[in-house]
Formats: structure tokens, C-alpha cells, sequence
């Protein structure tokens, strides 16, 4: 069963980081240049399809991996343990990037303009760099990178 999580989760972080990656690197430079936010919005409309379940996988296999890390819930908030500090700081990079994504979702993306592409630019950045983030910090679980 470990094997298969691991396996769900680690093809969800491919789907959302690699597709920010892409949009990051390879799609914004252009819709900034040309200022050009119809295909930034065709992006966005295409990838959600496939990257919001993604996250969800992500979400609920790493929940459910870290239950198999750290089964008793208090072991949860025991700083001192260097795999409470990896599950910790997955989950604080989960409320970024939640936070990120609902305040493009909710004040950008409805109103997208050619004006508002440099904000929602920060946004992607933020929400690239985070999903980076939560592949080194994946990574550490295995590593002890960052115990």
C-alpha cells in the first residue's frame, strides 16, 4: 500500500509542478510581452482540468503517508522530531499555496485584464516556487536534506 501512495503522490506533484513549471517558464513570458491574458486564461482553463485533481491526490495521499510517518496525531506537534518538522513544513507550504491560489482565483482571475497580468504574475511565481519547494521538502523525507 506505501509503494502505491507514494506512487499516486509523486504523479500528482509531477502533474502540478511540472504544469506550473511550464506555465511559469514557458507560458507567461509570452502573455506578458504581448500582454496578452486570453492565453494565459486558455492555459489556466485546459490545465485546471488535470492539475486541481492532482493537488487533491497530492493533499490526500501526503495526509495519508505522513498518518503512516506519524500515526498518533500528537506526534503531529513534537518539533522536535525531525519528520514532524518535514510534515509541518508541507503543510504550511499547502496553506501558501492554497492562500495564493484563492486570492488569484477569487480577486485576479475573474476580472483578468491586461493591467492585472503583473499581479497574477507574483501569484504564479509564488505558487511555482512553493510547488518547488514541496518537492525538495518530499525529497528530505527521503534524503534527510533538510533534517
Amino acid at each position: 500500500m506505501h509503494g502505491l501512495l507514494l506512487l499516486l503522490h509523486l504523479l500528482g506533484a509531477t502533474v502540478w509542478t511540472g504544469g506550473h513549471l511550464v506555465l511559469a517558464l514557458a507560458i507567461l513570458p509570452g502573455v506578458l510581452r504581448d500582454r496578452a491574458p486570453e492565453r494565459l486564461l486558455a492555459f489556466e482553463s485546459r490545465y485546471e482540468r488535470i492539475g486541481m485533481p492532482a493537488l487533491v491526490v497530492q493533499v490526500v495521499t501526503g495526509l495519508w503517508l505522513a498518518h503512516r510517518l506519524l500515526p498518533d496525531f500528537r506526534q503531529w506537534l513534537e518539533v522536535g522530531n525531525p519528520v514532524t518538522r518535514l510534515v509541518l513544513a508541507k503543510l504550511l507550504l499547502l496553506l501558501l499555496t492554497l492562500s495564493l491560489a484563492a486570492s488569484a482565483r477569487l480577486r485576479l482571475l475573474p476580472r483578468l485584464d491586461a493591467q492585472k497580468l503583473p499581479a497574477l504574475a507574483w501569484h504564479i511565481a509564488g505558487v511555482t516556487l512553493l510547488s518547488v519547494l514541496f518537492v525538495v521538502v518530499g525529497l528530505s523525507f527521503r534524503t534527510g536534506w533538510l533534517y
